[in-house]
């Protein structure tokens, strides 16, 4: 292949769960998107992903789906599907490492933008995207392609032969960057981390903010979450109901003390939670109506933010509408499932604000947001200073990736 030299126009292919219902990753995705637009305007882009046609019509790239095995499914019986998903897993990857390899050889750079790729994701195989990840490190080794993982979270509780995947994938990549301690940390403990790798923040602080509007009158944001694809797979069919009904209980508590409620999704697969809750909420209390809780699905970053600058405070769970909520200076409660969370809210300094999914307290919840209520402002003025640092740290890891990856190529201005 040949490297771009000067003035050639580099090759840059994008990589990872795109478009494929989770907000947080599209709005990394973007936050990447719009530093390559700005500084390499004459570079030619395009993405493997999990969601290429919504990668398309959204952003107008050309896109191309990472796994064959995912296009179609095998119908008939039980038996004869468990054949046939056998038999189509072992022709997948075959056809996956042609097409990896057909792809990744027609590019200088590819780019894997922030998200959990190497976080444990207890419903994903080896052979879908661990699998996926490791063809592509080794075959841009083979081809001189530089593979860079730009702030990216990192656990080391992924089972194993998916754990050895990622590891030697993430190993081989020509530039690693992670978005938080706990992630360099469990990127160490794998042997991933080289002495030169840094922790910068998510992607998603490089985003623009919209303005806060003056008339939230006094809506309170609550974000929930499907537990299908937790990243630490602890939580069982009771604990998500347990999730759920406390959930339920707080927005109850909410209605009854006069406060209107929004309630926010992060990916496709919360729908069915949002409007489970809303049904809950939106009977009567009482002896009264209930309509100040609404839920307008959100299907893009955009949409999220647009939703979050109306509001007056939040309290969620997907850690994406945690940020955006934070990036927004809007005062927040978070409801975390990993590491990423406490880490997130400490770097901002309001890592009181916070409780783990895991044994959800209800009470402690209502004990929270009434202390966050009683200090928003303060709070508020907290997150404006921390996200500004932020948002200066992210210029500085661009400039470094600028160095690293386009050497030989002229940025714009």
């Amino acid at each position: 292949m040949q490297e771009s030299h000067g003035s050639e126009a580099p090759r840059v292919g994008l990589f990872g769960r795109l478009g494929s219902g989770n907000i947080g990753n599209d709005a990394t995705f973007e936050a990447i998107l719009a530093y390559l637009r700005t500084e390499q305007p004459d570079a030619f882009l395009d993405c493997m992903c999990a969601g290429p046609t919504e990668v398309t019509r959204r952003y107008g790239l050309p896109a191309t789906q990472i796994h064959w095995f995912h296009e179609s499914r095998p119908v008939g019986s039980r038996l004869a599907r468990t054949v046939m998903t056998t038999v189509r897993i072992g022709v997948g990857l075959v056809i996956d490492t042609w097409r990896t390899a057909s792809w990744v050889r027609r590019h200088d750079v590819v780019i894997i933008p922030g998200m959990g790729v190497l976080e444990a994701a207890p419903l994903e195989h080896p052979w879908q995207l661990p699998y996926s990840m490791f063809v592509l490190s080794m075959l841009a080794k083979v081809f001189g392609t530089k593979v860079a993982l730009v702030s990216v979270g990192v656990t080391d509780q992924s089972p194993g032969l998916s754990r050895r995947l990622l590891t030697v994938a993430a190993k081989h990549a020509h530039y690693r960057s992670f978005r938080d301690d706990p992630s360099l940390a469990a990127a160490r403990r794998l042997g991933i981390a080289q002495p030169g790798d840094r922790v910068y923040p998510d992607l998603v602080f490089a985003l623009p903010t919209p303005p806060r509007s003056s008339e939230s009158g006094g809506t309170v944001g609550v974000g929930v979450m499907a537990y299908d694809g937790v990243a630490n797979g602890r939580m069982a069919e009771e604990r998500q109901s347990e999730y759920v009904d406390s959930l339920k209980a707080f927005v109850g508590w909410l209605v009854d003390t006069d406060h209107r409620v929004r309630i926010l999704i992060g990916d496709d697969a919360d729908e069915p939670t949002a409007r489970e809750i809303v049904a809950a909420c939106c009977t009567y209390r009482n002896g009264s109506a209930a309509p100040s809780v609404v839920y307008e699905p959100i299907a893009t970053p955009d949409e999220l933010f647009e939703q979050i600058v109306t509001l007056d405070s939040v309290v969620a769970t997907r850690f994406h509408n945690v940020l955006v909520a934070l990036k927004c200076s809007v005062p927040t409660l978070s409801i975390g499932y990993g590491p990423k969370h406490r880490a997130l809210m400490g770097y901002l300094g309001v890592g009181s604000l916070a409780q783990d999914v895991d044994g959800l307290d209800a009470e402690r919840l209502k004990e929270q947001f009434q202390m966050l209520e009683a200090n928003k402002e303060q709070v508020a003025s907290t997150l404006t200073s921390g996200t500004q640092t932020l948002r200066e740290a992210l210029e500085d890891q661009f400039a470094e990736l600028s160095a690293t990856l386009f050497p030989g190529v002229t940025a714009a201005g």
